[in-house]
């Protein structure tokens, strides 16, 4: 398979499979042969399931030749982020302590691409614990500091730093992150690919390591919203091994749906002292789309505790999550050494003041749907800068940048969807992003705005270089 090729959607992958110029068992290889040739230059595999792809592939071939079409999907190489379970490999968590660590039985989510003809390729490198440990530089994980194909001395973003690199750097079609607060958006935004963080509930999380199981999400990044929503459809539904998840599937939206105009909320300093080269991209951005769009500017979020309550459950939930590490001492053998010590404070939370925020959150879901009711979608630049260095603590990265609009911290406590689309490149020739973010449920009008933006860019179709 071609370099161009490596940066094919998923529907022109597909195209290919069927028109049977190309094989199952064709693009596993060149994915394998990327991974292992330009994923260490990333940091972003942890292990290379080459057997286990080249079964599936030739199961997938086989059933191409019979006329057999599992749909979108059959056929299509893809990593998930190693604190998915996968049997009969390592599930490390991105942690030295589980380095050698196997699970026995593949996550829903694996068992659900499988079923739709997707093929494994990878395990993909993560933040240490997804960042459980509070870490503050990029260097946290085992296999060293994710790097953003379009300038390897910056960072890729977590707590998804493989998802995010091997898709931007085509060494898969699309990757499996997850989100607690910021895990898919982020990296998508830094490596230059398209992120979606589904509602809280709508993808089965079993099989997948818990940091904050009340506010972790498992979604897709990929080249665009519709490889996004390929993917959503197959993975969203009711699990019955997570009682979290809930009864309600998604289907991809139709093109010719959507309606003549949609309502976007800007938040106030939403483009105020950030990086400006990201604030221009945004302003350019909503032009772009200027026709289809009715701005309303400086509105201003329910003013409430959201990162107070997010920071207190995180901390509770994953000093909860990781209570062996914390009382057997190997808490010392992480990487970062600020998350050597990172977990201990959170032993001091309380269960009243767990509760207590727990409680909050019920109003403050109530008080942001009713805000978001006003509007088909809030929009902001994804991040406030570009990617951060990775000789840098983040605090250092970027120096003098102050503003911005805080929305992936309260859209993840209460537990709404967001995207993140390429929308051009800033300082460094690093990729910027641009985010809307709707109610719970409405996944579908993210998808339909990002596929509607990216019909008149082609930001998601650069390609960044790596030899």
């Amino acid at each position: 398979m071609a370099d161009d090729l490596a940066f094919a959607s998923i529907a022109e992958l597909g195209r290919l499979l069927r028109q049977k110029k190309a094989s199952a068992t064709e693009l596993a290889k060149s994915c394998l042969d990327r991974l292992e040739r330009l994923g260490p230059q990333l940091n972003a595999v942890v292990t290379v399931t080459r057997e286990r792809a080249l079964a599936e592939a030739a199961q997938m071939d086989a059933e191409i030749r019979q006329g057999k079409w599992r749909g979108p999907l059959h056929g299509i190489p893809y990593g998930v982020k190693d604190l998915i379970a996968t049997k009969g490999y390592p599930t490390t968590w991105g942690a030295e302590p589980y380095r050698q660590q196997k699970l026995e039985a593949d996550a829903t989510l694996v068992e659900r691409l499988g079923a739709a003809g997707a093929v494994l390729v990878a395990k993909l490198a993560m933040v240490e614990l997804a960042g459980g440990m509070g870490y503050n530089q990029a260097n946290a994980s085992f296999t060293g500091p994710g790097k953003t194909p379009w300038n390897t001395n910056y960072w890729s973003g977590g707590s998804s730093s493989g998802p995010g690199a091997a898709v931007a750097g085509g060494l898969v079609p699309f990757a499996i992150g997850s989100e607690t607060s910021g895990s898919i958006l982020t990296p998508a935004a830094y490596c230059g690919v398209t992120g979606l963080r589904p509602t809280y509930g709508l993808v089965s999380r079993h099989g997948a390591m818990a940091l904050a199981w009340t506010m972790d999400k498992l979604g897709p990044l990929a080249r665009s919203a519709d490889d996004c929503a390929m993917v959503l459809h197959v993975i969203a539904g009711k699990d019955p091994k997570d009682p979290s998840s809930v009864d309600r599937g998604f289907t991809v939206p139709q093109e010719h749906g959507s309606p003549a105009r949609f309502r976007i909320g800007i938040p106030k300093g939403a483009d105020k002292d950030i990086q400006p080269e990201v604030a221009a991209n945004f302003r350019a951005a909503l032009k772009v789309l200027a026709d289809r769009l009715e701005l309303v500017e400086d509105v201003e979020l329910p003013d409430l505790p959201y990162g107070a309550v997010a920071g207190l459950i995180i901390a509770a939930e994953g000093a909860s999550a990781f209570d062996d590490l914390l009382k057997d001492g190997r808490l010392s053998q992480l990487t970062a050494p600020e998350d050597r010590t990172g977990g201990y404070g959170a032993l001091a939370v309380s269960a009243p003041d767990y509760l207590r925020a727990l409680r909050v959150r019920r109003p403050m879901q109530r008080a942001l749907d009713d805000f978001l009711k006003k509007f088909d979608a809030l929009a902001v630049p994804t991040r406030t800068t570009v990617a951060t260095p990775i000789d840098k603590p983040f605090r250092d990265g970027w120096p003098g940048i102050t503003g911005g609009a805080n929305v992936i911290g309260p859209t993840n406590v209460v537990g709404v969807p967001g995207i993140s689309v390429p929308n051009g490149f800033g300082v460094q020739n690093l990729p910027t992003g641009l985010s809307f973010t709707t109610r719970a449920f409405d996944d579908g009008k993210l998808v339909t705005l990002g596929r509607l933006y990216q019909s008149r860019t082609d930001w998601h179709r650069r390609q960044p270089t790596l030899t």
